[in-house]
């Protein structure tokens, strides 16, 4: 679960191993229709619940080997499909908390990034966010204003945030460690992210206190920790390599303390976000070998509850559930 950088590019990965492009032919969905109208502006139809808030997801398959964002229904049901850019690939989708657009990272076939973009919940009307090139892993603020994003500094990454319209940008870390994925408390005064070290191959969870640039360790430096995601009940969920070999979800508290393990099958956990109610997390499942799908899944933070969402015979990824 690393990154790569050799084309000037932070692609990540699919989970511990890289993606193969090549997956079996996509399955037909069959299920009733995904209705995305409680993810914008509730107007009359009223507000969506929090059980009933729209999931947005990338995916790719042997069909469209360039990722598009999509979204579905906690409840299941057919995904709706949001962009179509058969030239670019659209991933790493974050909600804002109006649910009214979706910050995401386009990048072309080359590897090159594009930048961050936002769009209407629905699609269209896309809108580049200024400065973000080469910049990936949005993040958008509790309060709507601002947007946090890694971007390459020499041949590391380093944490940002700037206001939703690309200025001021402002670099929070400096390091020579690379920086990347972050999530904001319920208050917006604190980002958690990931920490790796290219040496060890080992990476820990960090938190910055943006008011401060204080930075403390969450996880410990011999840790395989990627892929935080923090709840408005304070928690933090991340995908952990432990010693099974394989990647398991975790939940602890901001501070460091209250560790323990949610998912423990033979398989390969990783991207959770959590539900609004902060109840239950999706997350991306995939098999032991690199060619097998990678389906979305629904479990409760105690572990319970396990449901697959998605089921055709694609990769899907980088799930972030409305707000």
């Amino acid at each position: 679960m690393t990154e790569n950088t050799s084309t000037g590019v932070a692609r990540r990965t699919r989970g511990v191993r890289p993606r193969r492009a090549a997956v079996a032919a996509a399955a037909l969905a069959v299920a009733a229709p995904l209705t995305l109208a409680a993810s914008g502006d509730a107007g009359a139809t009223g507000v969506a619940r929090a059980a009933d808030r729209p999931i947005v997801f990338a995916r790719y398959d042997a069909a469209a080997p360039v990722e598009d964002l999509y979204a579905i229904s906690p409840s299941g049901g057919a995904p709706v499909k949001l962009t179509h850019t058969p030239a670019v690939s659209d991933v790493m989708p974050s909600w804002s908390p109006d649910g009214k657009r979706v910050a995401f990272l386009r990048y072309g076939s080359g590897g090159a990034i594009d930048g961050i973009w936002t769009m209407k919940s629905a699609g269209g009307d896309l809108k580049s966010v200024p400065g973000t090139k080469g910049a990936s892993d949005p993040a958008w603020s509790p309060d709507g204003k601002r947007i946090a994003y890694a971007k390459p500094v020499g041949t590391q990454r380093e944490i940002y945030v700037a206001d939703i319209d690309g200025s001021p940008a402002t670099r929070l870390t400096h390091s020579a460690q690379d920086e990347f994925h972050p999530t904001w408390s319920p208050d917006g005064k604190n980002l958690a992210y990931s920490r790796a070290d290219a040496a060890t191959g080992n990476s820990r969870l960090m938190r910055i206190q943006l008011a401060t640039l204080t930075q403390t360790p969450v996880t410990l430096a011999g840790s395989h920790d990627w892929t935080p995601d923090w709840s408005r009940g304070n928690r933090i969920v991340f995908s952990r390599v432990d010693p099974t070999g394989f990647a398991h979800l975790y939940v602890i508290r901001p501070d460091g303390s209250g560790t323990h393990r949610i998912t423990s099958a033979r398989a390969n956990d990783r991207n959770p976000s959590w539900s609004p109610d902060g109840r239950r997390l999706v997350f991306t499942r995939g098999g032991t070998d690199d060619a097998d799908p990678e389906h979305l899944f629904l479990v409760r933070a105690d572990g319970t509850a396990l449901t697959q969402l998605t089921t055709t015979d694609s990769h899907d990824l980088e799930a972030d559930w409305r707000p």
